[in-house]
């Protein structure tokens, strides 16, 4: 990510001797010494303009015996980011300050720096582990980190391919094998904690009152993971007051997996079908950011055939998915499902064409370094003409024509949950999110990829800042992507789909990439590095559903209860890319 000169000549005299420029091969940006990393952070943002963090992560550099988080930071105005870092000795205990106090968009991807590598940020508000339980055991993300039953650190395993030859690891080391006590521990001794404790001893910021001579105590309410709207995987622990929400804070890691760890010891072809595993909802636009990140990284152009490609299959992407956010967002609010069946209607129409192009219609692994893995047939070609010239633009206007003037509609999200511009930038929102709440920064715009500099659409914003402008914030959305995808149609070129040849191993040069995109939800970014091997060294995860919930608390402290469901649906989450 460069930089300009004059912005490096700015910081060496700022910070002399704390700051110095990042010299490794292919990295780029300022590694901060910890003890003016608050100073710097907020010199950046207030001098230099770069008020919004989209991106913290972990890195664990084992062979320096260094810890390092790495943050992306970028203008709300546009144009390119900064990139900077800093690095402890990886000594525990690992200490670091935290930015929330800059940027409280922080708070949440700094306890999973805490969670994932054990990282302690000094000053963090409430640094509990997020994904992981309460009682695990290690900092799973550690280049030393070993699971029961490890087989190998990276793929392909040997036990496993070329040859088929394997031995079940369970056979190798039986399950008791693998529970390592500290010296002195007594298992029969030992008396649990309670694992909830941290959790509710964060939320305890009211106490009990009176009232008109009436003691009033204030309530504990889990709202999940049971509960309908959060499917079983996602859990908001909230204080009341009567029906008012106090403090609420989410409890996430249900489904958590790994993902990235998994990435880690994946080549990096591998990882292209575990994207789509992320937003299970948008598998097309979650190839796009990681392959994005990985073409930095090898230096090569996209073929320009494959570019219009990939935005066609994106847009159609973002309007199914608004769609059914509509949809659902209804069935939130207690209308029944017929409008989601409805908005299902049209994402069936669209799968079919995932399904014809890339052989699959949710989990679509389309994308490929340098292109795309099939063209478009014509069969294919002449329905998204009769979606883009016809259908959708009839549909998106009967669904605003049927649903945006509804009575009930409108008492429920006019003026509810109110997130300011200023509040949405801090707490790093992106996507819809932010431009529902006046801020008119759209990645495609903002710092253009692609081919979405060569299309005429206006950024979609409302400046009400509430829950009635983040519905009407996805009907302006799917106008403007049927205005992109009639361009793109019109314009889509002949040629090669890809600048590469086919190829089951590839070679990424050293270095760091960030590659972000404008998801239907917000931006996805990947972080990746490569130390010249086959494999990742590091493979973060930006994604939109977890930071986005950086703000709920925010959104729903004074509203009522019975409003809760209704705010977390206009987030639009999904709990696969969450967790991850």
């Amino acid at each position: 990510m460069a930089t300009p000169a004059t912005e490096t000549l700015d910081l060496a005299v700022k910070f002399p001797g704390a700051v110095r420029a990042d010299t490794r091969p292919g990295f780029s940006g300022w590694v901060v010494a910890p003890e003016k990393l608050l100073e710097f952070a907020a010199f950046v943002r207030d001098e230099l303009g770069y008020d919004y963090l989209v991106n913290l992560c972990g890195v664990d550099n084992l062979p320096e015996g260094q810890m390092e988080v790495v943050y992306n930071v970028y203008k709300t105005t546009g144009g390119p980011g900064l990139i900077f870092k800093t690095q402890a000795a990886r000594v525990d205990p690992i200490e670091i300050p935290s930015l929330v106090s800059i940027w409280p968009g922080a708070e949440l991807q700094e306890r999973e720096a805490w969670d994932m590598y054990g990282i302690r940020f000094s000053d963090h508000p409430d640094l509990r582990r997020i994904l992981m339980w309460e009682g695990f055991a290690g900092f799973p993300l550690r280049k030393d980190w070993k699971e029961a039953f490890h087989d190998e650190e990276i793929k392909p395993y040997k036990s496993r391919w070329p040859d088929g030859k394997h031995t079940y690891a369970e056979k190798r080391s039986a399950y008791g094998d693998n529970i390592n006590f500290e010296p002195g521990f007594d298992p029969e001794k030992w008396v649990p904690t309670d694992p909830e404790e941290a959790l509710y001893a964060a939320l305890k910021k009211y106490k009990s009152e009176e009232k008109d001579g009436i003691k009033t105590d204030h309530i504990i309410v889990n709202m999940g993971p049971q509960h309908p709207s959060t499917h079983g995987v996602f859990r908001a622990v909230v204080i009341l007051d009567g029906e008012t929400v106090l403090s609420l804070k989410p409890v996430m890691g249900y489904l958590h997996r790994n993902h990235e760890k998994i990435g880690e010891r994946n080549t990096f072809l591998h990882n292209m079908p575990y994207t789509d595993r992320l937003d299970y909802f948008n598998s097309m636009t979650n190839n796009w950011g990681y392959s994005m990140a990985v073409e930095k990284l090898m230096g090569i152009q996209v073929a320009e055939r494959a570019e219009y490609i990939r935005v066609i299959m994106s847009e159609l992407s973002r309007i199914q998915n608004h769609m059914i956010l509509i949809g659902m967002l209804l069935n939130d609010l207690g209308a029944y499902f017929t409008p989601a069946l409805y908005a299902f209607e049209e994402r069936e129409l669209i799968l079919d064409i995932f399904e014809a192009v890339s052989g699959s219609r949710m989990m679509c692994n389309y994308f490929r370094f340098g292109g795309v893995v099939r063209d478009i047939d014509e069969t294919s070609l002449r329905k998204i003409k009769d979606l883009v010239f016809d259908r959708l633009p009839r549909k998106i206007e009967e669904f605003d024509r049927l649903l945006t003037e509804n009575e009930i509609i409108v008492s429920r999200l006019k003026g509810q949950a109110i997130l300011t511009s200023e509040d949405a930038i801090a707490y790093s929102m992106s996507g819809p999110m932010l431009r529902a709440a006046g801020v008119p920064y759209d990645i495609r715009r903002a710092d253009p990829y692609g081919v979405y500099d060569r299309f005429d659409f206006d950024v979609a914003v409302r400046h009400n800042c509430d829950m009635m402008d983040r519905y009407l914030i996805r009907l302006d959305e799917m106008h403007q992507s049927v205005r992109i995808l009639e361009q793109a149609v019109r314009q889509l070129p002949e040629g090669p789909i890809s600048s590469q040849k086919p190829s089951y191993q590839i070679k990424v040069p050293a270095g760091e990439a960030y590659g972000r995109v404008e998801g239907p939800k917000g931006e996805l970014g990947f972080y990746v590095v490569s130390n010249g091997k086959a494999n990742p060294w590091r493979y973060h995860v930006r994604t939109p559903s977890f930071v986005n919930l950086t703000a709920l608390e925010k959104m729903c402290v004074g509203t009522k209860i019975a409003d809760f469901v209704a705010i977390l649906g206009s987030i639009d989450i999904v709990l696969g890319e969450l967790d991850r």
